[in-house]
């Protein structure tokens, strides 16, 4: 059903309300009284027409945003196959010398959980709201408060990890409070840990490759990127 639309906002129906009046009177003589109310009529029913043919903007928003869900579950998949091939390799390089054991089991444990993160970015596309637009502000405030508790025990790496997050938390608290959706910033915030964990871990399957493991340096080098890695798994249990 066409609704009522204001044709000022849409010069085509004006020209043809116009058209149709001049030709009425000047050409097929139709008295005032019959041609003007038509006039009208089709200038406003081409109005309604022409806004109905608009794009929704409603609809628009909701389909872009189901399609970067679909791009974020497809880049966790991407992450848990690569985690699955480095817990391979890890096993065939570290698991012939007892002396690897600690580390075998931190990589081991890392590939794990990050074969977990398709399920959890499933899980939260589920809570993104779908028809409600708002996010709660109480349950934005509570993944901030549980950020800034990690800050306090964390340096380094770490560290610049959360407060870039506990940043963007504060910001998607600001577009809540201000009756803006922050569904958008939801999904950037875990595309953007996907995408970090993505780089660690290939960092990590670099290292592992090349590294000297009788070279105490090599093997605290992957202990640090086991344990960065595991913190972006960590993030990302946060925004769940």
């Amino acid at each position: 059903m066409l609704k009522l639309t204001n044709p000022l906002y849409y010069p085509a129906s004006l020209f043809i309300g116009g058209t149709l009046l001049v030709l009425g009177v000047r050409f097929l003589k139709i008295p005032n009284l019959i041609i003007l109310p038509g006039a009208i009529a089709a200038t406003l029913i081409s109005a309604a027409a022409l806004k109905a043919q608009e794009p929704n903007a409603q609809k628009t928003a909701q389909q872009q945003l189901e399609q970067e869900i679909q791009t974020l579950k497809i880049s966790g998949h991407n992450l848990a196959q690569k985690a699955d091939t480095l817990r391979t390799e890890a096993n065939q390089i570290l698991a012939a010398d007892a002396a690897n054991f600690d580390l075998l089991v931190r990589v081991q444990e890392v590939c794990d959980r990050t074969l977990e993160l398709p399920r959890k970015l499933e899980t939260a596309a589920q809570r993104i709201p779908q028809r409600e637009s708002l996010l709660s502000v109480n349950e934005l405030h509570q993944q901030l408060l549980e950020v800034k508790t990690k800050i306090r025990s964390s340096a380094g790496t770490a560290q610049q990890q959360l407060e870039k997050l506990a940043a963007s938390l504060a910001r998607n608290i600001e577009l809540a409070e201000a009756g803006k959706d922050t569904r958008q910033a939801q999904l950037v915030n875990l595309h953007t840990i996907v995408q970090d964990s993505a780089g660690t871990l290939q960092q990590l399957q670099n290292k592992l490759r090349t590294a000297d493991l009788k070279n105490s340096q090599d093997i605290q080098e992957l202990q640090r990127l086991s344990t960065e890695l595991n913190q972006y798994q960590s993030h990302v249990d946060v925004l769940i």
